[in-house]
C-alpha cells in the first residue's frame, strides 16, 4: 500500500492512478487527486497510467453500506422485529442530516478556497500555539461530531498536524459555541464545567500527541508542506482577493469546485458515518431505556458502564445532550453525563475508524489510550464534587 500525496489515503498501486514525474511514480485514489497534483506541481506533460479494469461500483464501500442499510429499511415494512430499528434510524437521520451536510460542505469549501499553506502555517507547527489554535478553531465550528468528521479529515488533507487534528476532533463537538449554549440551558452553570473539562481534555491530548509524534510513536502528516517563517496569511489573502475576478463564470467555477470537494470527501467519510448510525440505531431500538438509569449511577462501575454505552450509541452532540441531561436528572451523576458526552467522541467506532483509514493506525490506537483515562478521572472527580 502507498499513500496518495494529495488526500493522504492509502491506495493499492495495482488499482490506483499512476503519475510518473522525473522518474518517480506517484499513485492516486481518484482522477480529482491526480489533477490537483498535476496542477500543484505545474506539470504540463505528465505520464499518466489509469488502472484497468476499473474498480466495480458494487465493490465501493459506500455503495455496500448504503445498499445493506436500504435493504434493512425495506425489510422493516414486512418484518415487525425491524420496525423499531427503522424508527430509530429515521430519528437519528432527522437529527444529524444537517450536521453531516454542513460538515461536508465546509470541507468542500476549505478544499477549494483555503490554500494548503494556510493550514500548514496555523496547524502544523510543532509549537504549543498549534494546539490552542486547533481548539479555538473547534470552538468556532457549529457542526456536531459527525459533521466535524468530514471537516477534520479535510484539515488533515490540507496539512494540519495529527496532534492538531485530534485536538480539533475532541474540542469541536462539545466546546463549540452552539453546544455551549445548549449545555448551559440543560445543566445551568454546571454546563460550563462540562465545556471546560472538554477543552482541558482536548488540550492535554494535543500536547501528549505532540510528544508521541516527536518520539515517532504516531504517524506524521505527509500532506504538510514547508512554509517559510515570514509567510503572511493576511498578505497572501489580500493578494489573492485583488487578483480574483468576480462574475457569473467565476461563481459557477467556484460552485463546481466546491461540489467536487464535497463528493470526494463524501466518498471518504460518508460510509463510516452511515455505519455508525446503523449500529447506534440498533442500540437505541433494542436496549431498554430503564437499563441506562439502573446501571449508570454515580459509582466507578456506573462510569465504566456509561463509557461502554457511549462507545456504541453516541451519534450526534445535539442528540446526545438531552440524553446526557436525562442521565443527570435521574442519577444526579454529572460525571457520568460528562463521560457519556466526551467518551462518545474519544472511543466511537466512527471516529476511530476514520482516524485509522485516513490519518494513521497508530494515531487511532493512541486516541482512546490517551483520552479515556483523562475522561474517567474527570468524571469520577465530578461525581464527588457535584453530589
Amino acid at each position: 500500500m502507498v499513500r496518495d500525496p494529495i488526500c493522504g489515503m492509502e491506495v493499492n498501486p495495482q488499482n490506483a492512478i499512476k503519475v510518473s514525474k522525473y522518474g518517480k511514480d506517484y499513485f492516486f485514489c481518484s482522477i480529482r487527486c491526480k489533477d490537483k497534483f498535476i496542477e500543484r506541481e505545474g506539470l504540463k506533460e505528465a505520464a499518466v497510467c489509469y488502472p484497468f479494469p476499473k474498480k466495480a461500483f458494487f465493490k465501493d464501500k459506500l455503495f455496500i453500506i448504503a445498499g445493506v442499510t436500504s435493504l434493512i429499511v425495506v425489510a422493516s415494512f414486512f418484518v415487525p422485529f425491524l420496525l423499531p430499528f427503522r424508527k430509530s434510524l429515521m430519528a437519528y437521520l432527522k437529527t444529524i442530516w444537517w450536521a453531516v451536510v454542513l460538515g461536508l460542505f465546509l470541507g468542500g469549501f476549505i478544499d477549494y478556497y483555503v490554500p494548503q499553506e494556510y493550514i500548514s502555517k496555523i496547524l502544523s507547527r510543532k509549537k504549543p500555539y498549534t494546539i490552542f489554535n486547533s481548539v479555538l478553531l473547534g470552538f468556532l465550528m457549529s457542526a456536531c461530531s459527525h459533521g466535524i468528521l468530514a471537516l477534520s479529515i479535510q484539515l488533515h488533507k490540507k496539512g494540519a498536524s495529527n496532534p492538531a487534528v485530534v485536538s480539533f476532533l475532541l474540542a469541536s463537538p462539545w466546546a463549540n459555541f452552539t453546544i455551549t449554549l445548549m449545555l448551559v440551558s440543560f445543566f445551568g452553570w454546571k454546563g460550563i464545567f462540562i465545556i471546560l473539562a472538554a477543552i482541558i481534555v482536548a488540550i492535554n491530548t494535543g500536547f501528549i500527541f505532540m510528544l508521541l509524534e516527536r518520539k515517532g510513536l504516531i504517524e506524521t502528516n505527509k500532506n504538510t508542506i514547508e512554509v517559510p517563517e515570514d509567510f503572511s496569511i493576511i498578505k497572501d489573502f489580500r493578494s489573492r482577493v485583488s487578483k480574483y475576478r468576480f462574475g457569473l463564470k467565476s461563481a459557477i467555477n467556484d460552485f463546481q469546485g466546491i461540489i467536487k470537494g464535497v463528493l470526494a470527501l463524501s466518498d471518504m467519510v460518508l460510509w463510516w458515518i452511515i455505519l455508525g448510525i446503523v449500529i447506534a440505531s440498533a442500540a437505541g431500538a433494542y436496549i431498554p431505556v430503564h437499563f441506562f438509569h439502573k446501571f449508570m449511577g454515580p459509582t466507578l462501575l456506573g462510569l465504566f458502564i456509561t463509557l461502554g454505552l457511549a462507545t456504541v450509541i453516541e451519534v450526534c452532540s445535539e442528540g446526545s445532550s438531552p440524553l446526557a441531561f436525562e442521565i443527570y436528572r435521574q442519577t444526579r451523576a454529572l460525571g457520568n453525563s460528562f463521560v457519556f458526552l466526551m467518551a462518545g467522541v474519544a472511543t466511537d467506532y466512527t471516529e476511530i475508524g476514520l482516524l485509522w483509514t485516513n490519518v494513521g493506525k497508530r494515531t487511532a490506537i493512541w486516541m482512546p489510550i490517551v483520552t479515556v483515562p483523562q475522561i474517567v478521572i474527570i468524571g469520577y472527580i465530578a461525581n464527588i464534587i457535584f453530589r
